[in-house]
């Protein structure tokens, strides 16, 4: 089986919706389908948050984060950090603990390396639609960290499985953005059971085609993706060149521009990305 063959024969089971996830994914599932029930209590779920040591740490590194510590308090415990950041934000922490228990059993150093790259590049991501979203749209900034946070999550899920096929990930990887990438990643995004408004804001990132200055969710992702620093591993060189070309984009809005307002919310972006890779 070549390598084409592998991202049809991936893509046709998550297709058909034959995707399964390791018990840890399966208990981390259950804390964010209490976090998506309007009637759950947040003493709810600060008792699943202390029940992860991961979790926890995760939510207190956010919680002290320049971008949700606006008035400089920090916070020690998990129960005080939850309800700093309140649900929305620990929708995202869940999200991030899926995506990051995909690649905990792989063995393999190469596919370990790039599943840590991509990793960097989503928190990058994620972190820089956050602060985005809020300084320059009336966008949810907790919808676009969760956005974020998600939107590599089929690259995630093919890494799972590439130790059964050696040699998966050699050389370019054309072939995954044009046969693999929206077909698995919108498997595993309705495995996840992710926001409609989510999955769009993604399969507009798909598509590549956003406006500047951004106005909708799928907009924040685009220009996110072209600001940040690190890169998908399993970005093919060409998107790569298309990248550091774009990496100049600049534009006014209202009385600032996108570098100034980058300028001035640096801290804010980098504590954000460091909390998220804890």
């Amino acid at each position: 089986m070549d390598r084409l063959d592998v991202f049809r024969h991936i893509a046709g089971q998550a297709t058909r919706g034959e995707i399964t996830f390791s018990t840890n994914i399966n208990a981390t599932l259950k804390v964010k389908r209490l976090l998506d029930d309007p009637d759950a209590h947040l003493a709810d779920a600060t008792k699943l948050v202390l029940a992860d040591p991961l979790f926890s740490a995760r939510t207190v590194a956010i919680a002290n984060s320049a971008a949700y510590n606006r008035s400089g308090t920090k916070i020690l415990n998990v129960t005080n950090a939850v309800m700093r950041l309140g649900f929305g934000t620990l929708r995202s922490l869940a999200a991030s603990l899926i995506v990051r228990q995909m690649n905990n059993g792989l063995t393999n150093p190469v596919i370990r390396r790039k599943s840590a790259e991509l990793w960097e590049h989503t928190a990058c991501v994620a972190a820089l639609a956050q602060v985005l979203a809020r300084r320059m749209t009336d966008i949810d900034p907790d919808a676009a960290l969760f956005a974020g946070i998600v939107h590599e999550v089929g690259g995630f899920y093919l890494l799972s499985r590439a130790e059964e096929y050696p040699g998966l990930l050699d050389g370019e990887l054309e072939e995954w953005v044009e046969y693999g990438e929206k077909i698995i990643g919108r498997g595993v995004l309705k495995a996840l059971e992710i926001p409609d408004t989510i999955c769009e804001a993604i399969e507009q990132v798909w598509q590549g085609v956003g406006g500047q200055p951004p106005v909708t969710l799928g907009d924040i992702l685009i220009l996110a993706n072209a600001l940040a620093t690190t890169l998908s591993p399993l970005q093919p060189p060409s998107d790569v060149a298309i990248h550091d070309a774009d990496n100049t984009v600049d534009f006014t809005i209202g009385d600032e521009t996108l570098s100034s307002i980058i300028e001035d919310a640096t801290e804010q972006i980098e504590s954000l990305r460091e909390a998220l890779l804890v």
